[in-house]
């Protein structure tokens, strides 16, 4: 595209051309005016009259141009039900855990909170690692069975 406001002169173009096939390019060339440059970008107006300057934002910006002026987004938030709904659930985790013996609490904690591998369990407490998966799936159904009634 050349400068913005600018049609081409399709008739030196397009000597050939027909009255209706130039006025199609000059309408065309216009809409593409339009999507690339008005959109795009503020206009500002200043009135000798008034001796005021004013400034129209544009109706459209590039992520590129608000990256480089460095515009901040904001980040998605969570909604307020989903955050009295994750505390319930917590609340209620802990409940659970709660009524859960040392030992069981001790391996969901190692498991689950401090991310140690069935395998490690296994070393630590001196058994076989098929014990400890054993009493895992065990407590994993005592939680289970304990959400499904509240």
């Amino acid at each position: 595209m050349a400068k913005a406001y600018r049609i081409p002169d399709y008739r030196k173009m397009y000597p050939e051309a027909g009255e209706d096939v130039i006025a199609v390019l000059k309408t065309t060339e216009r809409k593409m005016q339009y999507q690339e440059y008005d959109l795009k970008t503020e206009q500002i107006i200043i009135s000798q009259k008034d001796k005021s300057i004013t400034t129209i934002p544009s109706r459209e910006d590039s992520l590129e141009r608000l990256a480089e002026q460095e515009v901040q987004f904001a980040g998605e938030a969570e909604s307020v039900e989903e955050t009295v709904l994750r505390r319930i659930q917590y609340v209620q985790l802990h409940k659970a855990l709660s009524l859960l013996s040392g030992d069981e609490r001790e391996l969901i904690e190692r498991l689950f909170f401090q991310n140690q591998t069935v395998r490690e369990v296994a070393v630590d407490m001196g058994i076989y690692p098929n014990a400890v998966h054993k009493r895992k799936k065990r407590i994993l159904k005592k939680l289970k069975n304990f959400f499904e009634k509240n």
